[in-house]
């Protein structure tokens, strides 16, 4: 059974995300916690002091916030209707990535899965700031729905890594037991350097390998060039219907974070983006 927090800030594309989420997991037993953290429009010294509830004053924010859960849990059982699925609505006032580490942590939660977006959200960024909080402060991993993405199963996961990582610290097992929702095609893609491996990178890889000796993979060593670029251009060549990766500081996600101007050159989620936490 999958536990899966669903992330709303009740847009469209919040809601698109929640589809896909469904359509992907549709052949499983699945709780899903449908979450919304609010803050009021204006702050009040109620809640300041605390949410209004524990002052033994009505949280209308709260009540509203359980309203719209509601409503579109109502949605997703009139236009779904799996009998596996089972949803529940959580509503607090919290920030959206704090509250989600603390449902996360408390109910065991296999991943989290929120669009690209949310109702503000400007086109030529890959990740809005509430979907960045999220994959920095979560500790399961966290997969990312573009609006413009129509569900296809995901039959080709891509999968660049620089052997820079501990696969023992890695959610590996996560990424393998989610390929086989779809019994995907697992691309291990690398960008070889101009020095080539060094020992570590080449125990790592030796380490993968072994992990995927009997899993449906394949390896691609492609000549020295940007990441965003071979990312890019194996799209073109390949199909591919999800991009997996290990968030550990040296890798292009962790990049992504602290250079903002990555953002804007060229890299555009077009598919589902999978980000697999790393354990330090």
């Amino acid at each position: 059974m999958f536990r899966v927090v669903l992330p709303t800030d009740f847009s469209e594309n919040a809601y698109h995300a929640i589809s896909y989420a469904i359509k992907l997991l549709e052949k499983s037993t699945c709780i899903f916690y449908l979450v919304n953290a609010y803050t009021p429009p204006v702050y009040r010294a109620d809640y300041a002091l605390g949410s209004p509830g524990q002052l033994g004053l009505p949280d209308t924010e709260k009540y509203k916030a359980e309203e719209a859960l509601e409503s579109i849990r109502k949605k997703i059982k009139n236009q779904f209707n799996i009998p596996t699925h089972t949803y529940v609505i959580h509503a607090a006032f919290n920030s959206l990535a704090d509250e989600v580490a603390s449902i996360s942590s408390k109910e065991n939660i296999d991943f989290v899965v929120m669009g690209t977006q949310g109702a503000t959200g400007a086109k030529e960024i890959l990740f809005g700031s509430n979907t960045v909080h999220v994959i920095q402060k979560v500790g399961v991993p966290v997969l990312a729905v573009p609006s413009q993405f129509e569900f296809k199963p995901p039959y080709n996961i891509l999968f660049p890594t620089d052997f820079e990582v501990d696969y023992h610290k890695a959610n590996i097992d996560f990424l393998l037991n989610f390929s086989k929702l779809w019994h995907s095609q697992l691309h291990v893609m690398h960008v070889s350097s101009p020095n080539g491996l060094d020992a570590d990178q080449g125990k790592s890889k030796t380490y993968l390998e072994g992990m995927l000796l009997e899993e449906n993979s394949l390896f691609y060593d492609l000549p020295d060039q940007e990441l965003i670029g071979a990312i890019n251009g194996f799209q073109k060549d390949t199909q591919v219907e999800l991009l997996a990766m290990v968030k550990n500081k040296h890798s292009f996600i962790e990049r992504l974070f602290v250079e903002p101007i990555i953002k804007n050159i060229g890299l555009h989620a077009k598919v589902p983006f999978l980000v697999l936490p790393y354990n330090q």
